[in-house]
């Protein structure tokens, strides 16, 4: 696969779990609300995301001043935030994080997973009874 280099987000952290992975490129999937954070270097590693918005409108987060910092973030609409998706074997418990949302700096390209402290969240949001509370199946 050919990645452009202005589609690869740098992540100076990487990901918890995945420190040494720095650069990714989401591929997203227009079918579908399910979108990937696809590793540059290791063609094995991808996550699957979501805009957490699109499934639950009453997301609203603050993001913490040490990773506006980290990113560069000087204006709200530089920022795209998605959430990572855990697919079990029984599907209908498929869940997001939305205690740790992939935070990115669309103009910086810099990405980073922000850990919130928002007791209203938690690691794993049940997605299809969002999706059936919306009438979508």
């Amino acid at each position: 696969m050919k990645i452009e280099k202005e589609k690869i987000i740098h992540f100076p952290e990487g990901i918890p779990a995945f420190e040494e992975e720095k650069e990714f490129v989401i591929i997203l999937n227009h079918d579908s609300p399910f979108s990937y954070l696809q590793s540059v270097k290791n063609e094995n590693l991808s996550f699957i995301i979501i805009n957490p918005f699109e499934i639950f409108s009453d997301y609203d987060i603050l993001i913490p001043e040490t990773a506006k910092n980290r990113l560069k973030i000087e204006k709200q609409e530089d920022i795209m935030i998605y959430t990572i998706v855990v697919i079990p074997e029984d599907v209908e418990n498929t869940t997001t994080n939305l205690l740790g949302p992939i935070v990115i700096n669309t103009k910086e390209m810099l990405g980073k997973q922000v850990i919130l402290d928002d007791k209203r969240y938690n690691t794993k949001h049940f997605i299809f009874d969002k999706y059936s509370q919306k009438g979508v199946k």
